[in-house]
Parts: C-alpha cells; structure tokens; sequence
C-alpha cells in the first residue's frame, strides 16, 4: 500500500515553497533535505518553528505521518544559506539611514475624528475577541509594542531567531513591567505572533508578563488623500474593550508612523531595527526608551508629553538631576 503524499508550504524570508513530494512515511530529516533543495538552507542550519509532536519540537527521526499535519499547512522557516552567512560577516558600504514612512502629519487629527472610522473602531471592540495571558494589574499604565523592526529583525537571515532579537528586549521588558501592564500588537496573524513570541523567550519569561496579544484582525482601513488605503492600528480598540486605559495612560512603539493615524499622540516611532548582523552590537534603542517609560510613568495624563521629543525629554530629565544632585552637594 503506497503511503499518503503530504502537501504543504514553508514560508522562508518572505517567500512561500510548496512541499509536495513527500509522504508519511518520510521523516522529518527526509523533509529538510527537501526544503534544502527547495531554499539552499543546508538541514543542520533549519529550525522548523511550528512542526511539533506530542507538544515539543519534532526531531529528525519522528515520521511526517505522526505529526497529524493538514493539506496546505504552513511551516515556518529560520536558517541561512552560507552564502548569506559569509556575506553578513562583511559589513555593506555606505548604508543609508533611510525610512520609508508615510509623511502623516497633516492627516492625523481629520482622520482620528473621523466618523466612519470610529464606527469600524466600535465593531472591532464588539466583535475582536481577546484572548487575555495574564491578569491586568490595577493602577498600571499600558505600553503596546509592535514586533517587527520594533523588537524583532524579521528579514535578515539568521541560524536562530535569538540571533535577531533587538539587544536588550528582555531587560527593556522587565523594566516596563514595574509599571505597565504590556500588550503585543503585530500586523500579522495570530499563529505567528504566538510563535515568535515563543521563540524569543517573551511568552515564558520569569521576569515579565505580557497582557494579551493583538493580531492584523484587530485593525482598520482608513483612506488618506495622499496614500489611498492603508492599514493602522486603532489603540480605541483597547480602550473600548478596558475603561481603565485611555489617551492619558497609554503609549504605542511602531516603527511605521502610520499605525498611529488614529491615535497620533499616543504613538512613538521606534527607530527600526534591521541589519541585526550589523547592528546587534550597537543598537541600545530599548535601553534608552525604557528610562523614557520610568520618567513618563509618573506623569498623570500623556496627552501632555510630545512622543516625538523622546530623547530631548530624557536629556533634560538628566540634566535636571545633575544640577539638583550639584545643589545638594553645595549644601
């Protein structure tokens, strides 16, 4: 009796493959050969993020059959080619620091008051359904975090997502969680915000714990006059769904400014994080922005904070500091 073919698709740096000359009786070895072939990941640089079997990572000898996988299931790739890997060792000449942003600032207010956008925001908090990880803590402020380019390298090739995490995304998270309750809202789906949060190490850390996550689902469209249709997230879809968080105790980190067209006040543009083979050992982003939480936590209402005067704001706290430390000393 010829075994069962098995089809599905492995989603690797933005691309998808299709799987089809496989069977059941193939292991899971036999597999990475083929998605070797497929990608030019070599099979001892693949993590197969989501094949598990009986709730743990599915091993080289485990057969396809025993892991109950449906037609068109998607698998989640991470490895490099060595190719990719000799290339990350140099650094690239003359890099521009370039966004690619949309320039908002004159649509923001028209479009946060609009009317028909409140009323998509008040269908998503009747019909978006919260899946709450932890307990929400009285008393606390709310920080909403994006993931990719904003915790997470999500386009450079690497052996291990570790090897993509910004520096300093778990003492940053510990930090903030002394006094915000901490939500993920990433414009993907569900599955693969659980799966990367996962596989950084977030979702079962001692030190922290995050509220809930929020997926693409959650967000509206919104028409601009400039740049058509486009994607954000409404923080109105929270603050429908928890009276105690509003404007005045809430602030989002997005890499992509437009994601706040709906809330521009509360938004802060984190500086993106890319090149993680570059940057990794640079980048101190979080660190910088986790003193910024601690001095704005003791501020009563955020609608008075300009987000986009962050690092002005935490350099005049220093400079505030010094001097009274100077005037103590004095005495």
């Amino acid at each position: 009796m010829m075994a069962n073919e098995v089809r599905m698709i492995v989603k690797w740096c933005g691309k998808e493959y299709e799987i089809c000359n496989i069977t059941e009786n193939d292991t899971v070895s036999t597999l990475k050969d083929i998605v070797h072939k497929e990608t030019g990941v070599r099979p001892e640089r693949q993590k197969l993020l989501n094949l598990r079997f009986k709730g743990k990572a599915a091993q080289d000898e485990d057969t396809i059959g025993k892991l109950s996988i449906k037609p068109g299931f998607k698998l989640m790739l991470m490895g490099s080619r060595e190719e990719d890997i000799a290339e990350a060792s140099q650094a690239p000449d003359n890099v521009p620091d370039v966004v690619n942003d949309l320039d908002i600032a004159e649509e923001e207010v028209i479009i946060e008051k609009a009317e028909v956008y409140l009323a998509k925001i008040n269908r998503r908090i009747q019909d978006y359904q919260v899946i709450e990880l932890n307990p929400l803590r009285e008393g606390m402020k709310l920080l909403v975090l994006d993931i990719d380019y904003t915790l997470f390298d999500h386009k450079s090739l690497a052996e291990s997502g570790h090897l993509l995490m910004r520096p300093y995304l778990h003492e940053f998270l510990t930090m903030a969680y002394k006094d915000y309750d901490i939500v993920i809202w990433s414009a993907t789906s569900m599955k693969w915000i659980n799966e990367k949060m996962r596989m950084l190490g977030v979702s079962s850390h001692p030190n922290y714990k995050i509220a809930f996550h929020l997926d693409s689902l959650a967000m509206i469209t919104v028409h601009t006059p400039k740049y058509s249709v486009v994607d954000v997230k409404p923080l109105g879809v929270i603050w429908g769904k928890y009276k105690q968080f509003s404007a005045k105790n809430t602030i989002m980190f997005d890499d992509i400014r437009r994601n706040f067209l709906m809330n521009p006040q509360s938004g802060l543009r984190i500086r993106p994080y890319k090149q993680a083979h570059f940057n990794r050992d640079k980048d101190r982003e979080l660190l910088k922005l986790a003193k910024y939480l601690k001095l704005i936590a003791k501020v009563d209402d955020f609608q008075t904070l300009n987000h986009r005067k962050w690092e002005e704001y935490v350099s005049k706290k220093k400079r505030s500091e010094r001097r009274t430390e100077g005037d103590e000393q004095k005495l």
